[in-house]
């Protein structure tokens, strides 16, 4: 048998207990005959408590010294899980980001990996030894540690997979696959077996938390075969797989949400050909993600333009904006906060009219007022405001006939 890699989140390894349950769980991998990689995070909340403590000290700490202060999480559950395999009898050795050879950009605290040198794992793992690899991390072409934004230890798990041609990757986490929706918000969200790579990335992208996008992104480019299971419960999980050789019955296969959503309104923009490249160009070098677009003709002199981003990056993008006024040369600009996305996805909505009225009626008559419109072939995306959010999502995943029937409920572990 080849080499396997097994990611395990914080909530996984949230105390030493768990830690030596994931333990026993690796060991039943390696007698089963595979070589074993093992990628995980900091223990249970402890990166938002590094975060809280560097609050403590600065409202706005440098961002080479958080990646120092967060990339101590990994390392901790590294050295420990290590420790807990020894105990087992179990070869292993603990490797932080860089000594796995995790060569990324220079941008800290959402760097992109850019090559993987595998020389050191392959060596261990030649050595009967599971590799214990720090997620989240890895180290700059200067030599200076960086870390892949939140959720990084997925990318961290499906790229090691993909560099070492790993015959499949695990990513082991607090519920047993990927659900129709969040089954802490939706009671009757249902696990599906199997879902394409496409609605994978698409729900990843709008919110749903159980994998990082640039993780499925990876996979979906390198074909690394992909699950999603519980590291609590033994059951199948959740295989991404092609479109292609999926039967596409449902128009919807997933309702995602995200919550922390902000919308910048630019207003009196000039109405020239460089007015948009100008503005769009200038967020990007921030390293601002930019969602949703609207742009309507204010008169022929003016536009207005609309854009939905990140509440993290709200006012970074905000004040970045207000310092270029006199360069976009646009009129007034406008901050709303509190706002939420809520999004249907699904292959099958290709080749099915009447999806976006559906969403739309649904919303509609819950009297829940849609401010932005995005849709693609596989996903139509709404931004609501936050209160109702919740709400919206359980609407919509009855609405599409995703709710699961009485005798299949399940119970998800926290």
């Amino acid at each position: 048998m080849g080499v396997v890699v097994q990611k395990f989140g914080g909530t996984s390894v949230g105390n030493v207990d768990r830690i030596k349950k994931v333990a026993a769980r690796i060991e039943r991998t390696v007698n089963e005959g595979h070589q074993c990689v093992v990628v995980v995070s900091a223990m249970g909340k402890q990166t938002d408590e590094l975060v809280e403590l560097a609050g403590q000290i600065s409202s706005t700490p440098h961002p080479r010294e958080m990646d120092m202060l967060l990339t101590t999480g990994e390392q901790v559950t590294i050295s420990l899980l290590t420790m807990a395999l020894h105990e087992l009898e179990i070869k292993a050795r603990s490797f932080t980001g860089w000594q796995a050879g995790m060569k990324t950009d220079q941008v800290h605290g959402k760097a992109a990996v850019l090559q993987v040198d595998t020389q050191r794992i392959r060596q261990s793992l030649e050595k009967g030894e599971v590799a214990v690899v720090a997620g989240f991390q890895g180290i700059s072409p200067d030599d200076e540690i960086t870390t892949l934004g939140r959720g990084g230890s997925d990318t961290s798990a499906v790229t090691l997979a993909a560099a070492l041609a790993a015959d499949f990757c695990e990513i082991y986490t607090d519920v047993t696959g990927v659900y129709s929706a969040d089954p802490r918000v939706v009671e009757r969200a249902q696990k599906m077996d199997e879902i394409s790579f496409e609605e994978m990335l698409e729900l990843a992208h709008l919110g749903a938390g159980v994998l990082h996008p640039r993780s499925v992104e990876c996979a979906m480019m390198h074909g690394v075969p992909l699950v999603v299971r519980s590291s609590f419960v033994n059951e199948p999980g959740t295989w991404m797989k092609e479109a292609n050789e999926m039967e596409q019955t449902l128009a919807a296969r997933g309702v995602a949400h995200d919550l922390k959503v902000a919308r910048i309104k630019v207003l009196g923009l000039p109405n020239h050909q460089e007015s948009l490249p100008e503005l769009f160009h200038s967020l990007a070098e921030a390293h601002i993600n930019v969602d949703m677009i609207v742009q309507s003709e204010h008169d022929q002199e003016r536009i207005d333009v609309a854009f939905s981003i990140s509440e993290a990056d709200g006012h970074e993008a905000k004040a970045l904006l207000q310092r270029l006024q006199s360069k976009l040369q646009y009129e007034k600009l406008l901050y709303e906060a509190n706002l939420a996305k809520v999004s249907v996805v699904g292959v099958g909505m290709m080749t099915r009219p009447g999806v976006a009225a559906k969403m739309f009626t649904t919303l509609s008559q819950a009297g829940i007022h849609i401010k932005m419109v995005s849709t693609s072939e596989i996903k139509i995306s709404c931004l609501i405001e936050q209160s109702h959010a919740l709400d919206a999502v359980r609407l919509l995943h009855t609405a599409y006939g995703l709710d699961v029937k009485d005798d299949k409920l399940v119970s998800v572990e926290s």
